[in-house]
């Protein structure tokens, strides 16, 4: 039996495989991995800090993938863990974490607000909407395997 994407499966995957590839293309150009530009992005997006947990559900990287790069951080003075509560752990930027985030990650969520502003208000609620709606009939159909 042979079973073909449909043309709009296919761009839509394609377009999803360019902006994984962007993303990698500012790591790369600031000198960042990945998983720094991951975990540097998600504790910009809380302010500095986030729980573990928060920076794991946010990012969909593997526990293994994050611990690795959260104990590099730390041996590099960009962050610190610290407790949150009696179970939770919280990542937190050091000043160098901070000035390291203002050089890259501070920088590409400017661009990325840019363009958000560049859509009208009806533009953006509508991809985030379809956005969201596609995640969760996702999760559905994920559900029912």
């Amino acid at each position: 039996m042979r079973i073909e994407a449909g043309e709009e499966l296919k761009r839509m995957n394609y377009l999803f495989s360019e902006t994984d590839a962007v993303y990698h293309e500012a790591a790369r150009r600031f000198g960042l991995s990945d998983s720094t530009m991951t975990i540097l992005y998600a504790a910009c997006n809380y302010g500095g800090s986030c729980l573990l947990s928060e920076l794991t559900h946010m990012t969909g990287a593997s526990k293994q993938t994050i611990n690795s790069a959260l104990r590099r951080l730390e041996s590099e003075d960009i962050l610190y863990l610290e407790m949150a509560g009696s179970r939770k752990k919280r990542i937190c930027l050091t000043e160098k974490g901070r000035e390291l985030a203002q050089q890259t990650v501070l920088r590409l969520m400017q661009g990325e607000n840019e363009i958000l502003r560049s859509w009208t208000e009806e533009e953006r609620e509508q991809y985030l909407l379809l956005t969201q709606r596609y995640l969760n009939d996702l999760r559905k159909v994920i559900g029912s395997f």
